[in-house]
């Protein structure tokens, strides 16, 4: 296993076999706990805003029976006075055990982890990677449909800017699916992803129009991410491009519906109670992936 997961191509397939094999021992520990990791530390250091990434690290380390320190608001840190972030890095290694960090600029991840002498986490780096989010991802999908070969997946709407999207192509190029890239002109899947899936002979497929998706076992949406566009133009021009209620879920059969959240008019409240909808429980898969991971890297999972 690796030392730090900062991007999901720094993982062979035998390492996220690994870390979903772990994930599914860990499910017997997520409601009542453990203490293999008691007197250990996680800080979470979180430039950037979020609920599901943040509060699941917390409780998983919780759960495992560890404790937590960090923040999730940069005004109270020194980052305000000009402080570095290598030297925040380096202040809370002294604090802790392992790092998870989210920040909004592309390579801040990469950079702490060459900083830092604990493990670090990427939870997210501006639109690049967010490495958790897939194997929590592929877990929720080898646990809804029993395998990865042999599906065929939908991902829908901001494929520019969503490292969720990209994150989850590169790993699914190592496994036997087909793809199916549904989103606005403006917002296709980026180059260096697509040049990677045809190095792996991965089969894709690129659409506009909901109605032209084919026959598929799954589609993972996403919302248009207003925080990662430069020209408001661009947001508001494609910011209503999809949308999946009861009328367009005839065209998706009885595809499964998953997405990394917070969703905001992509898909329909009416979806939620619907035998498509997978979301809510890919969010609650969060605790068992990610307590696997602390504790991997941290060598307490015996």
């Amino acid at each position: 296993m690796v030392q730090d997961i900062i991007s999901i191509r720094d993982l062979e397939k035998a390492d996220i076999e690994n870390a979903l094999l772990t994930a599914a021992d860990m499910e017997r520990f997520a409601e009542k706990g453990t203490t293999m990791a008691q007197g250990k530390i996680l800080s979470t250091l979180f430039f950037e805003p979020s609920t599901r990434t943040m509060m699941s690290f917390q409780s998983a380390m919780n759960r495992l029976g560890g404790k937590v320190i960090g923040f999730s608001d940069i005004k109270s840190i020194s980052v305000q006075k000009g402080e570095t972030l290598s030297d925040t890095v380096r202040m809370m290694e002294q604090y802790s055990d392992i790092i998870v960090i989210r920040h909004p600029l592309e390579g801040s991840a990469r950079l702490a982890a060459e900083v830092a002498d604990v493990p670090v986490i990427n939870a997210g780096d501006g639109a690049n990677q967010h490495p958790t989010q897939t194997l929590l991802d592929l877990y929720t999908i080898k646990k809804e449909f029993d395998t990865i070969d042999g599906l065929t997946i939908a991902l829908m709407g901001d494929l520019k800017y969503g490292r969720t999207v990209h994150s989850l192509a590169y790993a699914l190029s190592l496994y036997d699916v087909e793809l199916v890239f549904v989103s606005p002109r403006e917002l296709r899947m980026p180059h260096e992803v697509t040049e990677h899936l045809k190095e792996k002979k991965t089969p894709y497929r690129e659409v506009v129009n909901l109605e032209d998706i084919p026959k598929v076992d799954l589609v993972y949406a996403t919302r248009i991410q207003k925080e990662r566009f430069a020209d408001p133009n661009e947001y508001e021009r494609t910011k209503d491009a999809y949308r999946i209620d009861k009328s367009s879920i005839r065209l998706l059969g009885d595809a499964r519906i998953m997405h990394p959240l917070p969703r905001v008019s992509e898909i329909a409240p009416e979806i939620d109670k619907t035998p498509n909808a997978l979301y809510f429980e890919q969010a609650g898969n969060g605790i068992p992936v990610r307590m696997a991971l602390l504790s991997m890297l941290m060598g307490v999972n015996r």
